[in-house]
């Protein structure tokens, strides 16, 4: 027969093996919103935004320039006409710069449009640590916020290892959303266990 003291012992060692699990568990799930990262940059995206409108809208301009119909060359009044005569040569150049400025145009605008799309204003890790809330700065910083799984979102490198940002994979999101490491982390150790975990998704 078990003696009565081993009767109450092996209960309390299960408890005692499960305590630090739970509190691991509780530590990774707040209880309320956590503020994980934040790097306000409002008026620089505000600038950049200015920029790119700027620089389409000049390079469309020098491309409707290139297309418009050079001006036709005094000739003297003898001299043979053909009126159905076109300037090949002219007219390539003209549409090969209209194409050019057209492509460079559109290359600033998509370059400044998703990296401010891609640069994350701040992070929110929700209640019960199972959702997680992201906030992009968006054209003209004017923001844009949208809420995942955390299990959809996956640290491809640790804030130790990158020199600069930190980037991170949202699953279903084509490109990386950049976490610029000059931001504020205000509790590390959770965003290293939570948001800034690799996943494989």
């Amino acid at each position: 027969m078990a003696a009565p003291g081993r009767r109450w012992l092996v209960p309390l060692l299960v408890a005692a093996r499960g305590f630090p699990a739970r509190r691991a568990l509780h530590e990774w799930a707040p209880a309320r919103d956590v503020l994980l990262f934040e790097h306000e940059r409002g008026r620089f995206f505000a600038v950049l935004g200015l920029f790119c409108a700027g620089q389409g809208v000049f390079w469309a301009s020098l491309a409707g320039a290139a297309l418009a119909r050079p001006p036709v060359p005094a000739r003297p009044p003898d001299a043979a006409t053909d009126p159905g005569r076109v300037d090949v040569r002219s007219a390539l150049w003209r549409y090969g710069l209209a194409v050019g400025c057209g492509a460079i145009g559109t290359l600033v605008l998509a370059a400044g449009l998703l990296f401010s799309l891609r640069s994350v204003r701040s992070v929110i890790l929700q209640a019960g640590g199972k959702r997680v809330t992201l906030t992009t700065h968006a054209p003209f910083g004017l923001g844009a916020q949208f809420t995942v799984p955390l299990n959809q979102v996956s640290c491809m490198a640790h804030r130790g290892e990158v020199p600069a940002v930190v980037p991170l994979k949202v699953k279903g999101r084509r490109f990386y959303f950049l976490l610029d490491k000059a931001g504020y982390f205000p509790n590390t150790k959770l965003f290293d266990n939570t948001v800034g975990a690799y996943r494989s998704l």
